[in-house]
Order: structure tokens, then sequence, then C-alpha cells
């Protein structure tokens, strides 16, 4: 995915890349960018920084606080500022821009093969979550997640450590928040939060009295 907001420069990176044998897009305009990015979830994602709205430093922020999608950054701000900034944000690549056409392909044939085998996994805080199979791996051991107590997981963890609704949980669970079984979705939260202290996790499930659950990263109790 090429987020970029210079048109001609976008163009002509969707075509480099095509013929390059990438399937490449481009978000539908600046608006919900975060949720564009996350709703496509591309194997790489090339991120210019003076954008409409929110800046490329944000989006890479947000996108790697969320998910474990690559970011390259392509910009024409070539301050050693800017490119440390990036890099402390997650990115994975800073190129500047005007950028040769061989080495732009290299570096983003070089992520890829990076994160080869890595697109369904989600970083937490010394742990991995493979979401496809709702593994978690943490100190060289593995534990393998009933599904819904995954989906719940899976859930919380994308929310970017915001607040996430029992409605929601029930709709990641159940496929549906018309009609919420308090219960059922309390049983499976016990069962994974007991999951997660065996395994002596960091990151613990705390309840928002009134509004829902979060991840909380450190020690904490519900």
């Amino acid at each position: 995915m090429v987020v970029e907001d210079d048109v001609l420069m976008c163009d002509e990176l969707l075509d480099m890349l095509t013929k390059a044998g990438y399937r490449a897009v481009k978000p539908d305009g600046f608006d919900n960018i975060i949720e564009q990015i996350l709703d496509m979830a591309p194997d790489i994602l090339l991120l210019d920084i003076n954008l409409p709205g929110r800046s490329g430093f944000d989006i890479c922020r947000e996108i790697k606080r969320r998910s474990s999608v690559p970011v390259l950054v392509l910009t024409s701000r070539d301050q050693l500022k800017d490119e440390l900034h990036a890099l402390e944000l997650g990115a994975d690549e800073f190129l500047t821009k005007p950028c040769r056409r061989e080495r732009l392909l290299a570096r983003v044939a070089n992520v890829l093969k990076r994160y080869e085998g890595r697109q369904n996994l989600i970083e937490g805080e010394g742990f991995l979550l493979d979401t496809q199979t709702y593994t978690l791996y943490i100190d060289g051991r593995s534990a393998v997640l009933p599904q819904n107590q995954g989906r719940i997981f899976e859930t919380l963890m994308t929310s970017g450590g915001d607040v996430v609704s029992k409605e929601k949980l029930c709709e990641a669970v159940w496929g549906t928040s018309e009609y919420i079984d308090e219960n059922a979705l309390q049983v499976n939260l016990t069962r994974l939060k007991k999951k997660m202290a065996g395994l002596d996790m960091k990151a613990k499930i705390i309840a928002v009295r009134g509004v829902g659950y979060k991840i909380f990263p450190g020690d904490g109790g519900a």
C-alpha cells in the first residue's frame, strides 16, 4: 500500500511496483487512514511523512502499535533527525526522494523477506500472538488459545490500547452484538486471564467499569 498525497508520485510508485510484480494499492483518500491501512493489512506500507491531516510520523506510530505491518518511510525530508524519529517509531526503512528505482525495489524486497511468515503475528510486550492459530509465544514457550479466547485477545491487542466495549467483544466472538451474553463473555475472559497468568505474562486484561476492557502492558489487575 502506498500512502502518498502527491498524485503523480503516487501513480509512479504504483506503476513501478506493479511492473515489479507486486499488487499495489493506495488508500481511498486520507480520512480514516489508520482504519483503511489496518483493514487492508498490506504486506508492506510505503509511507510519506508530509500528508494532509495526520502526519506520516503519527500514522507510523499508530500502525506499529496496532499491527505488525512493516513500514518503509519514503519522503523528501532528508534531515537525520527525521530518519531517527521514524526509526524510533518503528519504521523498518527510511528512504529519501528522489530515489532510484533499483534502490527502492531492493529495500521493499529486503523488508518483505525479513517479515516472511510474520504476517499473522501481533507483537506484544514479551510475546507474540499468531492470529491464524491463536498460538501465544512467550519466553520460548507456546500455548494455543481456544478460538473464543483467541478472538477476544486479538480484538484487545488490535485496539491500540483503547478500551473495547462488551458489544465489540461479543461481535468478535459470536459475530453479533444484538444479544450480549455477559455470563459467557465473562467466562471466556476469566479463562483467558488465567491462561495469561499461568504463562507469567506482563500484559494484563483490566476492566473499565461501565465501558469494557483493555490490555494493560505491565503489571496490573483486573
